[in-house]
């Protein structure tokens, strides 16, 4: 923002954005306002607050609402035609059938998991949920189940795949800041992801799943009404397909990504170019939807026609998704503008802890505080450097410790997190379970993940 910078200490900015967070609370869950109105309300409210200049309150928070649409409406409105072609031309109910015959019926929930984490290495999580979404729903309702009981499992597995693992970009960014070896982190990272989503994901899941026994949103099927019987639907092995298009796509971009920055071929490249366009998000679910709509649609028998109104019919569901997730991030970018995140690092700066829990509790904080984890990593990797650097570690322990700091920065995704709202509105949640389930989720891998990279980081420090 031009020629504002932040005067108010530590404690007053934490103290508004509490109280932001209780307001918002209120309004929806007590008052019932909708989650839209009540996010626009607040971080108007929060910008006046916290003193951030009246000409410049709309356009910080339309560059915060403009910022989270530009990476969640393309991916969540082409997720949603995908999804749509998936489920009416029979190809989640083919592919959940396959499943629960090949892994049995009491395992669905952890094959569901298994398969999210095989394809959560290479694409990233959001992208990686819209699309094994219709999969999930098709699983779940085919078994008469709890939402929670499929998609948590499958959910978190993307989740720590995308925390833990390079080639996603929180471990990759914290790499560079403290000097650490990439393979190294990766192998690091596959031993603490599988452990921490067994507990948090998959027995996590099926705990939910008992206790909230919530029937699976209708946000791809368009409504019961759209689910009758399909003539000649498509074989899971068409499904599997598709999946596996952004899976190998989203790999060749990062791979390109990962090689480039190792210094292995040069970024200028046209391999490198070419790999990096087909592989972005966006691009890489085009080419997806496209192809089902010939896979799915046309080699069917499908005319046109129906296929035109069933992708027009998918957008309009998700609309009320796409602009609660904005609406997020506006709220989490008036906080970051509001100078949160560069207070709480100054706070935090002085406090004399353990090298790995001090870069855990930093991150943490300011996840909590602002609700971006990219900002709550990079700043509290970048505020630690120092320290690691002085540290003496091993290259194991750095690894660790780079795990450590990704485990804190998902600590607890509430109301000023754009993912919150993403992942509660996808699985048809209200404010209020979304905390009781996403959030422990969320919290859960960040304790258990930071509890492995210690009781591992000891370990190295013995054998080194």
């Amino acid at each position: 923002m031009d020629n504002w910078e932040p005067t108010m200490g530590t404690a007053p900015l934490l103290g508004i954005a509490a109280l932001a967070v209780a307001l918002i609370l209120i309004l929806i869950i007590g008052l019932k306002l909708h989650a839209f109105l009540t996010l626009i309300v607040v971080s108007a409210v929060t910008a006046l607050a916290t003193g951030i200049p009246v000409d410049q309150i709309v356009p910080t928070m339309t560059s915060g609402f403009g910022s989270t649409l530009a990476s969640v409406a393309l991916l969540v409105g082409l997720g949603a035609m995908l999804g749509r072609l998936v489920e009416t031309s029979g190809g989640a109910q083919s592919l959940a059938e396959a499943m629960i015959r090949i892994c049995g019926e009491k395992r669905a929930p952890f094959a569901l998991g298994l398969a999210s984490l095989i394809v959560g290495f290479p694409i990233f999580f959001d992208a990686g949920l819209v699309v094994m979404l219709p999969v999930i729903f098709a699983v779940a309702r085919r078994m008469k189940g709890s939402v929670l009981a499929y998609g948590i499992p499958a959910a978190g597995a993307f989740s720590v795949m995308h925390v833990f693992v390079p080639p996603h970009p929180g471990p990759i960014a914290a790499s560079q800041y403290f000097n650490a070896h990439i393979g190294l982190i990766l192998v690091v990272g596959l031993i603490i992801a599988i452990p921490t989503w067994y507990i948090t994901g998959y027995l996590l899941g099926q705990f939910l799943g008992r206790k909230f026994d919530l029937p699976v949103p209708d946000i791809l099927s368009g409504g019961p009404e759209n689910r009758e019987e399909v003539k000649n639907p498509a074989g899971a092995g068409a499904v599997v397909t598709v999946i596996l298009i952004p899976m190998i796509l989203i790999f060749g971009n990062t791979g390109m990504d990962m090689a480039t920055s190792a210094g292995l071929i040069d970024k200028n490249a046209l391999i490198v170019r070419i790999l990096t366009f087909l592989g972005s998000t966006a691009i890489a679910l085009l080419i997806t939807t496209l192809v089902a709509l010939l896979l799915l649609g046309t080699r069917r028998g499908e005319h046109r026609s129906a296929l035109e109104r069933t992708v027009e019919g998918a957008l309009g569901p998700i609309c009320s998704v796409v602009l609660i997730t904005g609406a997020g991030g506006m709220f989490g970018g008036v906080l970051r503008t509001s100078g949160i995140g560069d207070a709480l690092s100054a706070s935090m700066s002085s406090l004399h802890l353990p090298v790995i829990l001090g870069c855990f509790i930093v991150a943490a904080v300011l996840r909590l505080a602002q609700g971006s984890a990219t900002v709550a990593l990079t700043t509290a990797a970048a505020l630690m450097a120092p320290a690691v650097a002085a540290g003496g570690f091993n290259d194991v322990q750095v690894a660790l410790i780079v795990v450590a700091t990704a485990a804190g920065s998902v600590t607890a995704s509430h109301v000023n997190d754009s993912g919150f709202w993403l992942v509660g509105r996808l699985m048809g949640l209200d404010v209020a379970t979304t905390l009781r389930t996403w959030t422990v989720n969320q919290t859960l891998i960040a304790v258990v993940g930071f509890l492995f990279s210690a009781i591992l980081f000891g370990l190295a420090g013995l054998v080194g």
